[in-house]
């Protein structure tokens, strides 16, 4: 059986932390964000981890 390709798209959008759990960032701080509150910018720029129910999917696509 062949190897299996990491999905690159996947593996630039997370990182794998020390205990194996994926890092990712949060969405909505892309644009229209005059409309936003400064106090939710700033919680939206902090990072955030998978949920459960996706972690298996993702690390099986990302070969980790």
């Amino acid at each position: 059986m062949p190897k299996m390709k990491t999905r690159k798209s996947v593996a630039a959008r997370f990182k794998v932390t020390a205990t194996g759990k994926l890092k990712r960032a949060q969405a909505g701080k892309r644009h229209l964000l005059t409309g936003k509150p400064a106090k939710r910018k700033r919680q939206l720029s902090k990072s955030a981890l998978v949920d459960d129910g996706h972690l298996k999917t993702y690390k099986r696509v990302m070969c980790v």
